[in-house]
């Protein structure tokens, strides 16, 4: 190796010598045909380019090439900073992702049903003066799904579920995803529903849930947020639930009466 390092300084020099504008070293001798084959057996490799056998007033080229690649810590930081900009940016997304949402254009009447369908309701119209909806307890319950919640429900309940759209206060609703209905007598099971029961309700108001603190923290960003948060809720009031038979309804103060003579009259002396 440090024979062929001379012999490439050598290369060099002689190069230098032949491009040189002094007269002393332009009247130098070329180097022999000879001498420059023995220098091309002896530095054949890949660092240097075969060399000519014309004159000095050509110049010798010799290829350079760094056998090791370029590494700094610019690449890294740079890829860091892309990283750290593009978490930001995630995290602005996030942020405004719950504050703005994709509009996708009013709906139709139909596709509004449908949707309610899905979530579990019907619409039927605003609650009039006349209707007398509100009914005295009964002994009967049903279970009714409501979006991704199930409720168990009796007659003069009250319930709160997420936001229902497409209804306003005071309108009556058809929960129509009744999964089971019971009384004192029986209990029916549906699979998964039951498609002749139906349970009414009416719309008391649109509220919001108390406030929920959300706090959002990433390591080594230097990022935290604190947010609250209070979720849309819908009260609805149970007014009937059909589907199911009624047992019939005793006086209590009447059964109360012929069980306290049946006493008497067992205790009485013959």
């Amino acid at each position: 190796m440090a024979t062929r390092r001379c012999l490439q300084l050598l290369i060099r020099q002689s190069s230098s010598l032949a491009v040189s504008p002094d007269p002393f070293l332009k009247s130098l001798k070329s180097l022999s045909p000879a001498f420059l084959n023995s220098l091309r057996t002896l530095t054949s490799s890949e660092d240097c380019l075969p060399i000519s056998t014309k004159s000095h007033s050509q110049c010798l080229f010799l290829s350079r090439s760094f056998c090791s690649k370029y590494n700094s810590g610019n690449g890294d930081a740079s890829s860091d900073e892309s990283e750290e900009e593009f978490d930001d940016g995630s995290d602005d997304e996030e942020d405004n992702e719950g504050a703005s949402g994709v509009d996708s254009g009013p709906k139709s009447p139909e596709d509004k049903i449908k949707e309610a369908a899905d979530i579990g309701y019907k619409v039927i119209g605003p609650l009039e003066k006349s209707d007398r909806v509100f009914k005295p307890y009964e002994p009967v319950f049903a279970v009714v799904q409501i979006g991704s919640h199930q409720f168990k429900v009796s007659n003069g309940d009250s319930i709160f579920v997420e936001r229902l759209k497409y209804c306003d206060v005071n309108d009556k609703l058809i929960l129509n995803k009744v999964m089971m209905l019971g009384s004192k007598a029986k209990t029916i099971i549906g699979r998964p529903i039951l498609p002749d029961a139906a349970v009414h309700a009416v719309v008391e108001e649109h509220a919001l849930d108390a406030k929920v603190i959300i706090f959002k923290k990433k390591r080594r960003k230097n990022y935290r947020r604190t947010r609250g948060h209070r979720q849309e809720l819908t009260k609805l009031r149970i007014t009937d639930i059909q589907g199911i038979e009624r047992p019939d309804l005793i006086d209590t103060r009447k059964e109360c009466a012929a069980k306290t003579a049946d006493r008497v009259g067992l205790a009485a002396p013959a």
